[in-house]
């Protein structure tokens, strides 16, 4: 029976990315997916690199720094590799809030950062309303979709095999050591297995990862104009992030709802209101798609990285809202990890064996 060198369970932004580090490693990899490849947090995602900010939690800033600037390198390879091109944009956020003053002062992480007032604010975007201060930041916004659409092509580019509409049921161990996966239809073997599953990682035994489903609302609708909106946008009540080709994004709800991936219209609408009130023109913007994903919740809201307690079994999960903006830098730490090299970051707040007893 073939085996490979690695299996990787989950077929989103993650394991797809982890995948094709190992394959510079020159280990063969085998990817497991229980749905269609990368159709679940991942493309539910918004997109926005976030690096700065309260919004980030203070053990995870490094990481994220160093993630969002490898983000163009990142994306130029998956283009070269699959032939797709991918809507990163850099033109920078735009955060809405009272306390923009404050959060510029105590939190911002990010030298090219600086407070806007009202009239810088209507000459870098017309079409948005409102008095209030804005904080600048200088991060780049990427398109999900076309980033992991791009990564599967990659992927495949790279002789890396890939099993969807597969669940994976438990990691098969034996001796204490792990040695492949029992899945739906079958069972596959490698001396080592990454799980990479998201919200679903910690239902696949024996050891399972305290991950839980948090459910995220968004919607798209199509600008008036390409060049309406520039900038993503945040505010207290929403997001907007444009993109190139003039749709925008619109987001998002966290709620605790489970594996629940219904859209309320009450929500949807509640999101259009609050992007109405800093967009008056999309009244009679065209809604073109809403929809709910999940992403990876854990207990302290970080992600884990690294190894278990059984020997040959890692987790890359958890990583809540940063998935995307977090894989270039998971893909590296956690292929050195399991090649058995020391990473270039401190782990220690990650290492995914922290909730185990």
């Amino acid at each position: 029976m073939k085996a490979w060198d690695a299996i990787i369970v989950g077929a989103g932004i993650i394991g797809l990315s982890l995948a094709i580090e190992l394959r510079k490693k020159a280990m063969s990899v085998l990817v497991v997916e229980r749905g269609q490849p990368g159709r679940e947090a991942s493309w539910a995602a918004g997109g926005m690199l976030a690096d700065c900010g309260l919004e980030v939690p203070v053990p995870l800033r490094e990481l994220a720094t160093a993630s969002a600037r490898m983000y163009p390198e990142f994306v130029h390879e998956l283009e070269d590799e699959s032939g797709l091109k991918i809507d990163l944009r850099d033109q920078g956020t735009l955060l809405l809030s009272p306390e923009c003053e404050q959060k510029h002062a105590t939190a911002s992480n990010n030298e090219l950062s600086h407070t806007l007032r009202t009239e810088e604010i209507q000459r870098l975007e017309p079409s948005l309303r409102g008095d209030a201060a804005a904080l600048f930041l200088q991060e780049r916004s990427v398109d999900p979709r076309g980033l992991t659409t791009a990564a599967i092509a990659a992927a495949k580019h790279r002789s890396i095999d890939l099993s969807s509409g597969d669940e994976v049921l438990e990691i098969k161990v034996d001796k204490g050591q792990a040695f492949g996966v029992r899945t739906v239809k079958t069972s596959f073997s490698a001396a080592l297995v990454i799980n990479c599953a998201g919200a679903w990682a910690g239902q696949i035994g024996p050891q399972c990862f305290p991950t839980r489903p948090v459910k995220g609302q968004m919607l798209c609708v199509a600008m008036p104009r390409k060049d309406f909106l520039r900038h993503v946008v945040r505010s207290p009540d929403v997001y907007l992030i444009p993109r190139s080709d003039g749709r925008l994004l619109i987001g998002a709800t966290a709620e605790e709802a489970g594996f629940d991936k219904q859209t309320v219209p009450e929500t949807i609408q509640n999101l259009r209101r609050a992007a109405l009130e800093l967009l008056p023109e999309l009244e009679n913007a065209k809604i073109l798609e809403a929809w709910a994903g999940l992403r990876p919740g854990s207990p302290d809201n970080l992600p884990l990285l690294g190894a278990t307690n059984t020997p040959g079994y890692f987790g890359a999960t958890g990583h809540f809202r940063d998935g995307i903006l977090l894989a270039p830098v998971t893909a590296k730490v956690m292929a050195d990890t399991v090649a058995g090299n020391t990473p270039s970051f401190d782990m220690r707040a990650f290492v995914a064996s922290r909730f185990e007893h």
